[in-house]
């Protein structure tokens, strides 16, 4: 069977060459021949001897992931869905802008979070990716843009990677590790570290290792102001309440590369959008550390009874926060006509919803009455 390349980080490739008798620097080539320059053909390698070329061709493989389709919004938003096999898909966005061009990257075909406003989770888990699927997604977007936008050969097209698309990245940590390490490799993709971000949900003790092992951006899925409503949303925090949470938060930011934790917030009409919401969120962080708030559109989908917060709310709840010091953006929406938008990632291979239904956990405005549903 032959090794499929994109699975090693610098480590993991140095160690393959040495276990076959290659020196190191022969590792790093093969890296630059693949990450920077996007070339498959070990053949055309033309730096490496005949004799490694040779034993590539016969032993190793790149192996892309199979394209099912290639979706355009007409805000110039991409979407690729990925056949991983075994009836599993995955997807990855390219949102163009202005000074940066980011990718938003699956680590899981569904996600077993089951968030309530998010559609991949309403679809349920199916497997973890591996590394090389990580990092294949970054691989073909990178070299695809690059042919379309008609960009000079060594100039890259994604400046910004967010491990924000399908799944939980602090829960297929083994393989998010190896990729997130070559997304910073000079001989691989050379992000800075303030330009690859994770998302998570809240898995505190994962946070704490990631501090440790590979310091990038961090990103939290909040939602909520407490525990009883975060409870309903975000079901980890059952696990990972609000006070573990933020600690965990402030031990990481003595490792980030950023001096300040971004906080995702999905407005959810009735629901978390209301003045005093704004207020005990306030009141939940001043004083705590440096912390911004990107206010999200909830993103309908199929099965949702949730709604999305009224334009004029949303911006009444930024002023709050605002006006409280703490630097806030709302989100605008990228590829809602694509389904390509925050939590509208889902796949729509296998049709899960009835896992939604099995938790039987219901969504209430905070200001409902008993039996009232929105």
């Amino acid at each position: 069977m032959t090794t499929n390349l994109f699975q090693f980080d610098r480590a993991g490739l140095l160690d393959w060459f040495a276990e076959h008798g290659e020196k190191p620097f022969r590792a790093r080539q093969v890296m630059r021949w693949i990450h920077q320059r996007g070339h498959t053909d070990f053949d055309a390698m033309s730096d490496l001897a005949k004799p490694l070329r040779a034993w590539l061709q016969r032993d190793a493989t790149l192996r892309a992931l199979p394209v099912q389709t290639c979706q355009r919004s007409h805000d110039g938003t991409v979407k690729w869905l990925f056949d991983v096999g075994g009836g599993n898909a995955v997807e990855s966005v390219f949102i163009p802008e202005t000074a940066r061009n980011t990718l938003c990257v699956s680590s899981q075909a569904g996600c077993a979070i089951g968030c309530a406003f998010c559609s991949t989770g309403a679809q349920g888990f199916s497997r973890n990716l591996d590394s090389g699927e990580i990092i294949a997604q970054l691989w073909q977007a990178e070299f695809a843009m690059r042919a379309e936008l008609g960009l000079a050969p060594g100039e890259r097209a994604i400046s910004n990677v967010v491990m924000m698309g399908m799944g939980e990245p602090l829960q297929n940590y083994s393989a998010l590790l190896p990729a997130l390490r070559l997304m910073l490799d000079d001989d691989g993709y050379g992000l800075s570290r303030r330009r690859v971000t994770v998302s998570t949900s809240g898995m505190v003790r994962m946070m704490d290792r990631l501090a440790v092992d590979c310091p990038v951006a961090l990103a939290v899925s909040l939602h909520a102001p407490n525990d009883a409503l975060r409870d309903r949303l975000v079901p980890l925090n059952r696990k990972h309440p609000l006070d573990d949470l933020l600690a965990g938060c402030a031990r990481y930011l003595r490792h980030a590369p950023r001096d300040f934790i971004t906080f995702e917030y999905c407005m959810l009409d009735g629901v978390n959008d209301q003045p005093e919401h704004a207020a005990e969120l306030v009141r939940l962080l001043r004083d705590r550390f440096a912390c911004k708030f990107n206010l999200i559109p909830f993103n309908p989908f199929p099965g949702s009874t949730l709604r999305r917060s009224p334009a004029a709310r949303v911006a009444a709840f930024a002023a709050t926060l605002n006006e409280a010091g703490f630097v806030t953006t709302v989100r605008k929406t990228r590829g809602d006509d694509i389904d390509a938008a925050c939590g509208q990632l889902a796949g729509d291979v296998r049709d899960r919803l009835s896992r939604r239904l099995q938790r039987n956990i219901p969504i209430l405005p905070d200001t409902a009455q008993p039996g009232e549903m929105r």
